[in-house]
């Protein structure tokens, strides 16, 4: 999930596994895999970092606790 905010100031949070693509047409708008289209202020590669990083969390591996051992 990313944050971003729409035209007026309000925030929202995205499902970034639903963003199709993203353009700036000069406004920055995405494209959902449902075809639905959002208009946000952040710029297309501040959406595509926020997207990317949400990916990368998405994947990392839990980090053992301290003092744990495994078998």
């Amino acid at each position: 999930m990313i944050k971003l905010t729409r035209l007026n100031g309000e925030p929202f949070i995205l499902n970034a596994d639903l963003i199709r693509y993203i353009e700036r047409l000069p406004d920055t708008y995405i494209t959902l895999v449902s075809g639905d289209r959002l208009v946000v202020r952040e710029s297309m590669d501040d959406v595509l970092d926020r997207a990317v990083a949400y990916q990368q969390q998405k994947h990392m591996m839990p980090t053992m606790a301290a003092g744990t051992q495994t078998s």
